[in-house]
């Protein structure tokens, strides 16, 4: 898979989540912070990151730099996504299914930022198993990055889209 350049790409930064972590030491607690933070150009790209710092304005650049660091593309179906995926990660699962037109991000918060930053504007979703943001929005990732369209497919198959949707070719 091509290496994508997230500089070149518009891309919007997305706070998920933003928690304070303890480590205990001799003298008691040692306080920081870690955030998982989303980015995406709304276009079919998008890229999830986690970091820490002792600092939260340091914690959100970090995860926002990680997350640059791992943007993918997404394939779209117009407003939606071309079929149904699920996607396993620990102890989540996410489930996406496309939508009709109007219909909106059914989606949980984490799930949320995830398909609305990759330009997803129908879609329903479910989380099942743990409600973990980190591990949700991992497996959101998961699942988008599963998706592929009618043309990836019927390429795959040395076919033309014509032949793999046969009367159903309207794409």
């Amino acid at each position: 898979m091509a290496r994508i350049d997230a500089n070149r790409l518009n891309l919007e930064e997305r706070v998920v989540d933003i928690r304070r972590v303890s480590k205990v030491v001799q003298g008691g607690r040692r306080f920081s912070y870690s955030v998982i933070a989303v980015v995406g150009d709304k276009a079919g790209h998008v890229g999830a990151g986690v970091g820490k710092a002792a600092e939260v304005p340091d914690a959100i650049r970090k995860a926002v730099d990680d997350a640059k660091k791992h943007v993918v593309e997404v394939a779209l179906n117009e407003n939606t996504i071309p079929h149904p995926v699920q996607s396993r990660f620990c102890a989540s699962t996410v489930l996406l299914r496309p939508a009709s037109v109007g219909t909106g991000v059914i989606a949980g918060a984490a799930v949320r930022a995830v398909v609305e930053s990759a330009g997803v504007r129908d879609v329903l979703s479910k989380t099942l198993g743990s409600s973990n943001k980190v591990n949700t929005v991992v497996a959101a990732m998961q699942a988008l990055g599963m998706l592929e369209s009618p043309a990836m497919v019927a390429r795959r198959r040395s076919m033309t889209v014509h032949e793999l949707l046969g009367s159903r070719a309207a794409v």
